[in-house]
């Protein structure tokens, strides 16, 4: 089983090379590493039946992102006050964000908190496993950038830290 700091180390080392992916199995379990950006076309054509023989289930289609978002992503996308001198704590892994350690208690952290390096911020769930993710900085949480039970990706931003 892959601990979260070994994880966090893989994705660091990656992160400092020239290689896209990675993928390791360690005693039944699989990790798959990708540098985010990647993007993946998957030319599909469906056979030459009749129209009443297509299949019925849809196919799975990826492109490339466009190189202009339309106006209503483009301003969904630029936040609205600068945060480049904030610390991003992003997901380490692909899983289900939980601000709490069970649905009655309260959350992990809130917008005003203030952390220190080893401040558990929230759950991540993968694989069925229950994975804390800590705060990393010292400093305050200025903002919560996802829902709770809302599924992440590997590399995803989750807060906004103002570094003391």
């Amino acid at each position: 089983m892959f601990k979260l700091s070994e994880i966090k180390e893989l994705i660091k080392l990656v992160d400092q090379t020239t290689v896209q992916e990675l993928e390791i199995e360690n005693e039944g379990m699989r990790l798959s590493i990708r540098k985010p950006g990647r993007t993946e076309v998957v030319n599909v054509q469906a056979p030459s039946y009749p129209p009443t023989y297509l299949p019925q289930t849809p196919v799975a289609q990826t492109a490339p992102a466009a190189a202009h978002p339309a106006p209503a992503e483009e301003a969904k996308a630029a936040p609205a006050a600068d945060t480049s001198n904030l610390h991003r704590i992003v997901s380490p892994m692909v899983g289900t964000f939980y601000r709490s350690p069970s649905p009655e208690a309260p959350p992990f952290v809130n917008i005003g908190d203030k952390v220190s390096e080893k401040t558990v911020v929230c759950i991540l769930e993968a694989m069925k496993l229950m994975n804390p993710l800590e705060a990393e900085v010292k400093g305050e949480i200025v903002d919560i950038l996802v829902e709770n039970g809302q599924l992440v990706e590997f590399g995803q931003p989750l807060f906004l830290v103002k570094p003391e």
